[in-house]
């Protein structure tokens, strides 16, 4: 028998707004018993049934929605629904920018709490972050088989937030092919090799695409600091706009060597670029203090809050590592600046960067807006789906 929860009074607010999440505390009591991503009826207080979701005794999220459909069955079946409307909105992104790799399932933005699934050509990588996709996960690859019948799947969930879950970090290949050391997708006319076994994330930064486009209209003729370049996104888009020089700049020589040889597979002209290997922090003081300049900077730095406790600290980097950009740009130069941590807010990091400006005796324009690109939608009913976000910055 399907074990259910009961919630307290006035806790069925968000959830009648099809909000995903289910916390401890709203929660009244459980009949039965429901084992990790076990799938649960939740009622609320009045015994009216709400919706089915998974169950994680072990989180503070305690139940994450699967459907607010009393006649759906959570099964092979749901999972190659949710695959095929994903697949139809991704596929009209591909059409239009030329995709060969993009996020297929964005989580609860998708309908699939705690599911990423990011595709490059033939592979679906897939980060299965809650108890529930780590319940649902053969019905998931069933699913993929399904929708994909020639696909290779591969499994990232090699991630800490697991742990919250009271799962652990996994990795390997669950159906098809293991993956070879590089897979070369193309956006927007750019080829791009991801290492999807060894790489960041699932191995690759698909969400800062219309970033990277975007940016490459800012660069012709100038001198670009790439920093936190990773396998040079930003650096391939800066040469192909017509930038003069193109400086690189990471901790992984990995990361460097892929980079290099991204600019080589496009046929840039490589004499244009370096790759530097340097902690991007030292590397702006040292700049500062050689009075090095550049027309443009490019700040797009790991998250740096994971916590609300974290957040504190968060804003001094970010503050930081601004003012150390800006005061390494020329008058007139332009800052492009973004944040990937969901917690820092964007009016927030507009006024870190303006304090960061002070600080830097430098005036700042903000002249455009960054967002994730469009395979990470935003569901009207999850905000919290809304996590990166940028600035084009004219610094005097």
């Amino acid at each position: 028998m399907t074990a259910s929860i009961y919630l307290v009074k006035g806790r069925d607010k968000a959830l009648r707004r099809r909000h995903p999440w289910i916390f401890s505390r709203g929660i009244q009591k459980v009949e039965g018993k429901p084992g990790l991503g076990d799938t649960v009826e939740i009622y609320d207080h009045q015994g009216q049934w709400l919706a089915r979701g998974a169950y994680s005794p072990q989180s503070q999220i305690r139940a994450r929605v699967w459907t607010f459909k009393k006649k759906e069955a959570v099964d092979t079946q749901f999972f190659i629904n949710k695959l095929n409307q994903a697949q139809a909105l991704r596929d009209v992104l591909a059409e239009r920018d030329g995709l060969t790799g993009y996020r297929l399932i964005a989580a609860e933005s998708d309908g699939l709490p705690g599911i990423t699934i990011d595709r490059y050509q033939n592979f679906f990588v897939c980060q299965l972050l809650s108890a529930g996709a780590e319940a649902q996960k053969d019905n998931l690859v069933e699913a993929l088989k399904a929708c994909y019948p020639d696909c290779n799947i591969y499994e990232r969930s090699d991630v800490s937030v697991r742990k919250k879950e009271g799962l652990e970090e996994r990795t390997g290949v669950l159906h098809g092919e293991e993956p070879p050391e590089s897979v070369v997708i193309e956006e927007n006319g750019v080829k791009i090799s991801v290492d999807i076994v060894n790489g960041h994330k699932t191995g690759f930064y698909l969400d800062q695409r219309d970033s990277r486009e975007r940016a490459a209209k800012y660069v012709k003729d100038k001198s670009v600091l790439n920093c936190f370049s990773y396998t040079g996104g930003f650096g391939l888009y800066a040469l192909k706009g017509g930038a003069a020089k193109v400086v690189n700049a990471d901790v992984s020589q990995l990361a460097l060597d892929n980079a290099k040889n991204n600019a080589e597979i496009n046929g840039f002209d490589v004499s244009k670029a370096e790759f530097l290997n340097a902690d991007v922090f030292k590397l702006l003081r040292e700049y500062r203090e050689n009075g090095t300049k550049f027309d443009v900077v490019i700040m797009d730095p790991p998250k740096f809050a994971e916590s609300k406790a974290q957040l504190n600290g968060a804003c001094r980097g970010y503050k930081d590592i601004n003012m150390l950009a800006m005061q390494i740009l020329k008058p007139g130069g332009t800052l492009l600046t973004y944040s990937c941590s969901g917690l820092m807010e964007q009016n927030l990091f507009q006024k870190i960067i303006a304090d960061a400006a002070l600080d830097a005796n430098r005036t700042v324009q903000f002249i455009e807006r960054f967002e994730q690109a469009a395979d990470h939608p935003i569901d009207s009913a999850y905000p919290e789906g809304f996590y990166l976000k940028g600035f084009a910055c004219h610094v005097k």
